[in-house]
């Protein structure tokens, strides 16, 4: 694999850790229907940060591509969510990740 692969690959990785750290960082402090809620969104960035984990470890470009393009739509989405509840913090974080995520996949298939 080439220097970009493995940048591409490790920019999904923080992008993933980042995601499921900020989802179990709600889960501690949500309670009733919106510890539920907290709980699904654990588990979907469990998932996701293990399918990364597990592009890196097995180096396949095409398995990077598609955990990269699922990272960078979470981030996109992100964003959106941070635009409608007026966070800069939760809108630009997001948003930068995304654009670099973005930058380093488009780097993995030209180079």
């Amino acid at each position: 694999m080439t220097f970009a692969a493995w940048t591409c690959a490790a920019v999904t990785l923080i992008s993933a850790g980042v995601s499921a750290g900020f989802a179990f960082a709600g889960l501690r402090g949500s309670t009733g229907a919106a510890r539920t809620a907290s709980k699904y969104g654990l588990a979907r960035s469990l998932a996701l940060l293990i399918t990364a984990i597990a592009a890196l470890v097995a180096a396949r470009p095409a398995f990077i591509v598609a955990i990269a393009l699922a990272m960078i739509l979470v981030q996109a989405f992100d964003t959106v969510v941070g635009v409608t509840i007026r966070d800069r913090m939760k809108t630009y974080g997001p948003a930068g990740l995304a654009v670099a995520h973005a930058a380093a996949l488009v780097w993995m298939l030209v180079g």
